[in-house]
Formats: C-alpha cells, sequence, structure tokens
C-alpha cells in the first residue's frame, strides 16, 4: 500500500482490507462497493425521485442516502474494512453532546436534534468507508461515469433555462408547479438539473471538471477524444446556463491546480497546450451559437449585479471564507454557550420549527455551526474538517510528487466543499462527503487483490 497514504491519512483512518478468504471476503468487498455506488446514484438522481419520479415521497426521500450510509459503515466496520478512527470518534462524541444540549438548553425539539445529528454521525463516517474499500481504478470509473454525463446534464439545464417554471422539467419538489428554478437575471432562472436545489448543478460540474482536466492532463487514452471534446464542451456551456459565479470560481480553482501541477512536471505541459487550444476552439465554437449568447448575456448580469452587491471576488471570498469564521467567531458572544440547537439551521430544521423554509441562524457553514453548537463545539467540528482536509492535501501533495495528479485535482474540489461546504443542506452534504472519500482513496496504490495486507484488529 501506497507510503504516503500511509504515514498521511491512515495514521488516523487505518483502512486496509482483510486478507481475501477464498471469495467471501471478496464478495463482501465487492458488495460494499457497490453500495458506494448506490449512495452515489441516488445523491445525482435524488432530486428527480422527489420532483419527476415519486413526487408524493418528496419527503421521506429526503432521507433516502441515510440508510445505505448506515449499512456501508456498519459493514465495513463488521468485516473489518474500516478501523474507527480519532475523527470519527471525535465527530461522534461532539454530536452527542450537541444532540442533549440542543434538547436541553436549545431549541427543544427532538426530531430538528436527531436531524442535525445524523449528518455527524451517518454520513461523515462515510468519507473514510469509501476511503478504505475504493482504490484509484474505482475512482477512475466514477470519473469516466461522471464526464458521460456531464453531456445529458448540461443538455438538461439548457432545457431548464429555455424552459418556463411551468413547464414539466422545471418541476419543484413534490411535482411543485411553482418550478424548482432560482432567481438569476434577464428573466432567466437558475436551474436545478436532476437536483432538489441549484446548488446541485454548481456542485456536479465543479466535480466533474476534475476528471475532465485530469483526463486532459493525465492518461488521455483512458476516455476517448471524441468524449473528452464533448464533455469539454458540455462543461463550458454549463457555465453560462447555470448563471452560476460558484460554479466559474470552483472551475477556476481547478484551473489553478492544474497549472500548479504542470509547473512541478513540465512534461504535462504539452498536454496542457492541446488542451487550452481544444478548450479555445470550442469556445469559439460556442460563441457562435445564439443559444450560448443569450445565456452568457445572463450570466454576464447576474456575475456584474452581484459583484456589485458583494463587493466582488475579493468580497466574495473574504464574506464566504475567512470573514466567514472570523464573523462567526465575533458573534459568538451573543450566542448562547451551547448554541441554540444542533439541526436548527438546516433546511429541514427550519421547516419544523417555524413552518417554512428560511435561514434561521445563518447562510454560511461555519456560522451556522458556531450558532447550532455553541463556540466551544462548534469550532470543535470546523477543526475536525479542516484536520481531515490538511491530511489530504498533504497525501495529495506527496503523490503529486510521485507525478500523480489524480488526487491533486481531487483535492481542488475537496478543499472548497469538506472544510466550509453547506451540511445543512442534501445535496451539499452529499458532494463534500463523496468528494472527499473519493480523494482519500485516489491517494492509495493500486494494490492486486492477492497481495492485500491482514486487517487490524477491533
Amino acid at each position: 500500500m501506497n507510503t504516503s497514504y500511509n504515514t498521511s491519512l491512515q495514521t488516523n483512518s487505518q483502512v486496509v482490507s482483510p486478507e481475501l478468504n477464498g471469495s467471501t471476503t471478496a464478495r463482501e468487498l465487492n458488495i460494499l462497493k457497490k453500495g458506494v455506488w448506490v449512495y452515489f446514484i441516488l445523491l445525482i438522481f435524488e432530486g428527480a425521485l422527489r420532483k419527476w419520479i415519486l413526487p408524493g415521497l418528496a419527503t421521506p426521500l429526503l432521507l433516502i442516502r441515510d440508510p445505505v450510509a448506515i449499512w456501508l459503515f456498519f459493514m465495513a466496520w463488521k468485516h473489518g474494512f474500516l478501523k474507527i478512527n480519532f475523527f470519527i470518534t471525535a465527530m461522534f462524541a461532539v454530536s452527542m453532546v450537541g444532540f442533549f444540549t440542543a434538547i436541553l438548553f436549545g431549541h427543544g425539539n427532538f426530531l430538528v436534534a436527531l436531524f442535525g445529528v445524523r449528518t455527524l454521525t451517518v454520513h461523515f463516517p462515510v468519507i473514510f468507508v469509501i476511503g478504505s474499500i475504493f482504490d484509484r481504478d474505482d475512482v477512475l470509473k466514477i470519473g469516466r461515469f461522471m464526464v458521460w454525463l456531464t453531456i445529458p446534464m448540461t443538455i438538461l439545464i439548457m432545457l431548464q433555462f429555455y424552459s418556463p417554471q411551468s413547464a414539466w422539467v422545471n418541476r419543484g419538489i413534490g411535482g411543485d408547479l411553482a418550478g424548482g428554478g432560482f432567481s438569476g437575471a434577464l428573466g432567466f432562472f437558475r436551474p436545478p438539473a436532476t437536483f432538489s436545489f441549484t446548488n446541485g448543478t454548481a456542485l456536479f460540474f465543479g466535480f466533474a471538471a476534475c476528471f475532465i482536466i485530469y483526463f486532459w492532463l493525465g492518461n488521455q487514452k483512458q476516455v476517448s477524444k471524441l468524449l473528452l471534446i464533448s464533455a469539454s464542451f458540455a462543461l463550458l456551456m454549463s457555465i453560462p446556463l447555470s448563471i452560476s459565479r460558484t460554479l466559474l470560481f470552483t472551475i477556476v480553482i481547478t484551473l489553478g491546480f492544474a497549472m500548479l501541477a504542470v509547473s512541478r512536471k513540465p512534461k504535462h505541459m504539452g498536454r496542457l497546450i492541446i488542451a487550452f487550444i481544444s478548450i479555445m476552439v470550442v469556445f469559439f465554437l460556442l460563441s457562435q451559437l445564439s443559444v450560448f449568447q443569450t445565456a452568457s448575456e445572463a450570466f454576464t448580469s447576474r456575475f456584474t449585479s452581484a459583484n456589485e452587491t458583494e463587493g466582488g471576488l475579493k468580497g466574495v471570498i473574504s464574506d464566504r471564507y475567512v470573514g466567514g469564521l472570523l464573523g462567526a467567531i465575533y458573534s459568538s458572544g451573543q450566542l448562547p454557550f451551547f448554541g441554540y440547537g444542533i439541526g436548527m439551521g438546516t433546511n429541514v430544521g427550519s421547516t419544523l420549527l417555524v413552518g417554512k423554509n428560511q435561514f434561521l441562524i445563518a447562510e454560511g457553514e461555519w456560522g451556522r455551526l458556531i450558532g447550532e453548537l455553541g463556540i466551544v463545539l462548534g469550532l470543535a467540528v470546523i477543526v475536525i474538517r479542516i484536520g481531515v482536509s490538511a491530511k489530504i492535501a498533504i497525501a495529495s501533495y506527496r503523490r503529486l510528487s510521485l507525478d500523480d495528479i489524480l488526487p491533486w485535482m481531487l483535492l481542488s474540489f475537496c478543499l472548497l466543499t469538506l472544510p466550509q461546504g453547506q451540511w445543512s443542506q442534501p445535496t451539499g452534504l452529499g458532494f463534500s462527503i463523496v468528494a472527499t472519500g473519493f480523494s482519500i482513496a485516489s491517494t492509495k496504490s493500486q494494490v492486486k487483490e492477492d497481495n492485500i495486507p491482514p486487517p487490524q484488529e477491533k
């Protein structure tokens, strides 16, 4: 197994596969991997189920990934693929204290507290389950699936962009005829794609960009050149169609990581030049299409008006990142010591408490955590998430020094979603969990099944 992975991640999250005993353990591992695929597929199409296929079950389907997450954690631990590590233990301890303080000193609603706790106790451990049972080949399979899916997903958001909110393709959760789009610009709405909310569009294409750029810089034989060009075409189209500055920002960050990778290994420069020329050709072709021009006008209008309101890119970075944490800490003096109670800042929590979906605490993730849990417990969760991010960053950098750029490219997305991604919203939580798990798995060297080390003692 990869040394860098052992030293930087497995010291606290030891996840090794048992020595194969006939076909039993191999079959269990395969079943667990299929379980991860189920979790991932449900993340992509959960919104479609709630909007179009089973709108009458929209509310219970909100928790559709929870049983899968519980099953993955229990089975991985039972069969020795996962060792309970410091991060899982610490997060569980914080969430349990937060649960009881929410009931005793906070909002006092059992269901709201239970919904808030599930984020930290049910889904957070899935990060390490994925990291333990997936390997590099599994991550690349996910990547190829994402590249393929980028094309139909772009067609879908194009239909949503140009269709009225009353159209079937724009149905909201539970079949809501008011539509699932979110205010954009020039009379156009931000399309939600297959997701329950428009943030899913930015998260999906931002994550797909990591793989598309990797395949350009890495081994292009892993996907066909025609598919790669088509996916690049779709990715560029998605930026104006999404009317999302977040998506543009995410892709720019990923391109920046690609440039850093190339600067360390100049041999990749030729591939980068080819990719750049291909993108410029695609962009020129797109600029000739009226469908792209209209979307670009809407995106430009949204970008300009939002920048004037929020102080441009500098203001956005300050408010959402450094300023978000400092502001949350500063305002904590006005909060109860244990906060207002875990779960209160989530979409479901607000609906259960006041009857409608609104931000009861804070829109930013760090402000929400400190508002829900108080300064001590809230900072503890933030530190745990930053700690896992740091471990992955170190392991990814070490892999980059070995000319392995896959973990480095995934890190670009992981660092935007794990430390301060909005876990109060199911789609944001899901992408943060799977992206982090895939990032850990990608730092592992490929090993043959007949050379897997024995399991750790539980």
